[in-house]
């Protein structure tokens, strides 16, 4: 019972964070409490953003998830309008998000993220709520020469990036919001 009641403080210090970066924000009933259906964990929105989020926490382990519960929150962020997230925090850690696509999937088809991988990769608080933009250094190299006239493969790398881009739109990985926020 000790995890439940720290998974449930966790939950509650994410909505209390996203509250005071100006969300509306909601914990979704005990998951198998109240309804038959699979809620995400936490809604939140701020008129420009709205995310469907499943949260979990560990001591420092690696964090899975079922293939299931990630489909669960995928079917429903695409039903309600939301970009699924999946908030994971690491004792003496902050929150970081990652979208669904961008999780390490095991040959069981279910999902990982390790302390290592959400540090280096994930989606920190400030730029979820918008705050802030992570650009690593091979981006900001990238943004620099991509609008060079050197002749360089800069636009068959461009045209990669959007078949990715359109190939997860069509897997239902990514909204089209999403991918046209990604272009922009």
């Amino acid at each position: 019972m000790p995890t439940n009641k720290k998974g449930d403080r966790r939950e509650r210090e994410l909505v209390n964070r996203l509250d005071e970066a100006g969300f509306a924000v909601m914990r979704a009933p005990a998951s198998g409490s109240a309804t038959q259906r699979e809620l995400p964990d936490v809604l939140a929105g701020n008129g420009d953003a709205f995310y469907a989020i499943e949260a979990k926490s560990s001591a420092g382990d690696p964090i899975y998830l079922t293939g299931e519960e990630v489909q669960a929150l995928v079917y429903f962020a695409q039903n309600f309008g939301a970009k699924p997230r999946i908030a994971v925090r690491f004792d003496r850690e902050d929150w970081y998000f990652f979208h669904p696509g961008d999780c390490y999937t095991t040959d069981g088809g279910n999902y990982r993220v390790k302390k290592e991988t959400a540090l280096a990769d994930g989606t920190d608080m400030a730029e979820l709520v918008g705050d802030t933009e992570k650009v690593t250094l091979e981006e900001a190299t990238e943004r620099g020469t991509a609008t060079g006239t050197d002749g360089s493969d800069d636009d068959d790398d461009a045209d990669e990036g959007v078949r990715k881009l359109l190939q997860a739109v069509a897997d239902g990985t990514i909204t089209v919001d999403e991918a046209a926020d990604a272009l922009a």
